[in-house]
């Protein structure tokens, strides 16, 4: 059973990013205030999750969350920043973007760059603990998700609609085929 907050006297905003380990696209982020004393019924890690339930969440999320906010970082700073600056930086941005200020955030992970006066704490499989982690990890997913399945109908060869540019063996067919898209990671490894 996922645990509604950390801190019960602070207002909590729960933080996860998408598409680390990808070869394309964006790195994305949520953060995510939920009620006190929130449940949910199926709400959990993404990865946990058919693709239909979180489509379902991410309703529930938006319309339940006191706040929600999605931010991501483009490929081309991702190679100029790195993977890990650039995950930290999407968290950043989606804290930038609440309508209400955090007086804690929930990190999944285990690191974090500090944000400007919000104390914070790096859970690792946060998602799997907390609602406001696992809500943030839903709506950073499904965003996502959508966005490399529009992506992709510009290169359909690549897979993204059903691989969201993780490195699967027909994408990096692909990419020794075609060669790199506009949206790869040029920093990563590729094929």
């Amino acid at each position: 059973m996922l645990k509604s907050y950390y801190n019960a006297e602070a207002v909590e905003a729960g933080l996860d990013e998408v598409g680390r380990g990808c070869l394309a696209g964006p790195v994305v982020a949520a953060a995510v205030i939920l009620p006190k004393n929130y449940t949910h019924p199926i709400l959990n890690d993404s990865k946990q999750l058919s693709r239909v339930q979180r489509e379902s969440l991410k309703k529930d999320i938006e319309r339940d969350a006191l706040a929600w906010a999605v931010a991501e970082v483009a490929h081309e700073d991702i190679d100029r920043i790195n993977i890990l600056n650039a995950s930290f930086l999407a968290m950043h941005r989606a804290v930038d973007a609440l309508t209400i200020k955090p007086e804690h955030l929930l990190v999944d992970g285990n690191r974090f760059v500090p944000y400007p006066m919000i104390p914070h704490t790096c859970i690792i499989k946060g998602d799997a603990h907390y609602l406001a982690i696992a809500a943030a990890s839903v709506l950073a997913k499904t965003y996502r998700d959508d966005l490399m399945t529009q992506l992709g109908l510009e290169f359909p060869a690549y897979g993204w609609a059903s691989n969201a540019g993780y490195p699967t063996p027909v994408h990096r067919a692909a990419i020794r085929q075609f060669g790199p898209t506009k949206y790869h990671r040029m920093s990563f490894r590729l094929v």
